[in-house]
């Protein structure tokens, strides 16, 4: 950790003082709500256990004109809720329910994983530091908005296994399953629902009133949530509450600020909490709540790791361990420095709440804890950079990625790229960084830190950044990468326009060809048409999606449907295309040309195979 007190750096301002800190954030938030259109939005910090600041922005209900009220107002602070998953497992731990370090398959009893590495099960220790080796996905199952859709526990996390890509403990990627299924755990040894565990050992241990995993809300509840709004044609639009019960402990908790202060308090003060009668209540004993913050997985010490569920962060000037949190509409952050005994908790909503989730995190730990600025000079390269430059290059992915479903994809458009650029730089995505240390890259021009790490053969395979250790982003081949997939798309695109224009401008003479010809022709045809109808179809609904997140639009279904058809017609056209060259029909003219058209549709089908892009690879 970092012991470096502020206090020691005349430059930082006073962070016990309300009236600075007020006067920062409203300097920060409230221009972003207005130009971005976040209706609603809460800020506490809280320092050696008292509240220095606590407030509500705009209203949690717009056509009721209710302001937000930090004591009140339930947020939906999305992944920040595994926190008290992750609590939950650690308090069974505590009384022996639990093993860290055995098969989590001895626990779940109406489903299994597979054992795909035989002898290196998944254990919850895995799980609690996003190790596991599993895929993973999102896209029409994760977050819904219709109460319809909801079924148990059990029932959804049977009904959407992850495969497991890796073997566990060799790469970090962050699981929303693994997470849902650990809750799953608790609630099967200790034969209690999870949210009801969760209310019962938590929250009304902490004094925690306007908190819960119940949805829809209790009908104590409903009234203080801030409501989800969209913005359009100039207004906000009220949208339908989310959804997260399918896989609940991932992230379905409804919570008010106050009460996160209440979690916190517990936490920095070894699991005791003082309770309103001025009891002394434990959540967890001190030696499980050291142990939960203590390191538990780390690629590089130098950019942060996972310690038994919560995140560590590395900033600046200041060492944060906690968690964020997102759904469709909210954006959080819930941080905690054990240096400085603080708690900074903040929750937005609506199309504004990326910029402000962004801007806050970031600027206000630089303010209130500014780091000793790096001179220029100071940021040099190893001598012999210039000579291992070349391992550094190179297309980045994140391991949190879908591997068998057609969402796959979506690690490409996540892409990270690496060049090697003069005077012993890398360009990594847009920012310039210079090596600091052995395989460490500082910022050129601020102090962001970004470590690579080599595989058991020596070479550079992946990287992690210190504003989110738990995204493990690693090099991939040329033909996983976006350029790769965006050339072979407007190729195949633009051979299949000019099959679909010959076919027209050929029309009158393909009545003169043979039968075998004139069927190929017409399968040719239909080759192109699916093909290139897919690529149309399947962008278009993307871009007129809803949310992917809530359902898969039935555009995209039916754009699956046409590579099938492809594959019928170009087995077809093969079958065709031997008759053809056996007879030596027409002096190998058109033969040689449909032999093209076969071959780079059967290279397009082989590539959207490998996407998952071949069939109906998705969860209903």
């Amino acid at each position: 950790m970092n012991n470096t007190d502020n206090t020691s750096l005349p430059s930082a301002p006073d962070i016990n003082d309300p009236r600075i800190v007020e006067a920062f954030v409203d300097g920060i938030v409230k221009p972003l709500m207005k130009q971005n259109h976040s209706p609603s939005g809460v800020v506490s910090l809280m320092k050696d256990g008292q509240i220095i600041f606590s407030k509500g922005y705009g209203y949690q209900d717009i056509e009721k004109r209710i302001k937000v009220d930090p004591n009140t107002t339930l947020f939906r602070p999305g992944s920040i809720s595994k926190l008290f998953t992750w609590v939950s497992v650690m308090q069974q731990v505590e009384r022996g329910n639990l093993d860290l370090d055995v098969d989590v398959n001895r626990y779940l009893k109406t489903f299994q994983i597979d054992d795909t590495w035989p002898g290196q099960p998944i254990t919850l220790r895995h799980i609690l530091s996003h190790t596991a080796g599993l895929e993973d996905g999102a896209v029409g199952y994760l977050i819904l908005d219709d109460v319809s859709r909801i079924v148990p526990l059990a029932e959804s996390l049977a009904s959407h296994i992850p495969t497991r890509v890796n073997p566990p403990g060799k790469h970090t990627a962050y699981s929303n399953w693994a997470t849902a299924v650990a809750g799953l755990i608790v609630a099967n040894v200790t034969e209690m629902p999870f949210n009801d565990y969760v209310q019962k050992n938590i929250f009304d241990v902490l004094e925690m009133k306007s908190a819960t995993f119940v949805e829809p809300l209790p009908q104590t509840l409903a009234p203080h949530i801030a409501n989800s709004y969209g913005w359009k044609d100039g207004q906000y639009v009220l949208q339908n509450f989310e959804i997260i019960s399918n896989f609940g402990p991932a992230g379905s908790s409804s919570v008010s600020s106050t009460d996160m202060a209440n979690f916190a308090r517990a936490i920095l003060n070894n699991g005791q909490f003082i309770n309103s009668m001025g009891q002394s209540v434990q959540l967890l004993n001190p030696a499980t709540t050291k142990q939960m913050l203590s390191t538990l997985n780390t690629h590089d010490p130098r950019v942060g790791g996972m310690s038994y569920g919560f995140i560590n962060y590395p900033f600046k000037g200041i060492d944060i361990i906690g968690h964020g949190g997102a759904t469709m509409v909210f954006k959080s952050h819930f941080g905690l420095s054990l240096d400085h005994n603080l708690m900074l908790f903040y929750s937005f909503s609506g199309p504004g709440a990326t910029s402000i989730f962004h801007a806050l995190k970031g600027e206000f730990y630089d303010y209130f804890f500014p780091s000793q600025q790096l001179d220029t000079s100071t940021k040099t390269s190893n001598n012999d950079f210039a000579e291992r430059a070349a391992s550094f290059v190179g297309s980045y992915q994140p391991w949190r990625s879908s591997f068998t479903k057609m969402e796959a994809l979506m690690a490409a458009l996540k892409e990270v790229k690496v060049v090697a650029m003069p005077n012993n730089t890398l360009l990594i995505g847009e920012k310039r960084y210079v090596e600091v240390d052995n395989n460490l890259f500082r910022e050129i021009d601020g102090d962001l830190r970004i470590a690579f790490q080599a595989d058991e053969n020596g070479e550079i395979s992946e990287f992690l950044d210190e504003t989110l250790p738990v995204t493990q982003m690693s090099k991939v081949p040329f033909y996983r990468s976006l350029l790769f997939f965006i050339l072979i798309i407007l190729v195949s695109s633009l051979i299949f326009i000019e099959v679909i224009l010959h076919r027209i401008y050929q029309a009158k003479s393909i009545g003169n060809l043979f039968v075998t010809e004139k069927r190929a022709m017409n399968t040719s045809l239909v080759i192109a048409i699916t093909l290139f109808a897919f690529v149309i179809c399947a962008v278009v609904g993307v871009v007129t999606a809803r949310n992917l997140a809530y359902e898969i639009p039935w555009l995209i279904k039916f754009a699956l449907t046409l590579p099938v058809v492809a594959l019928l017609a170009t087995s077809y056209l093969s079958f065709l295309l031997i008759k053809l060259w056996r007879d030596k029909v027409n002096k190998v003219k058109y033969p040689v040309r449909l032999t093209l058209i076969t071959a780079t549709s059967l290279i397009m089908l082989v590539f959207y195979n490998y996407w998952n892009l071949l069939g109906f690879n998705y969860y209903n």
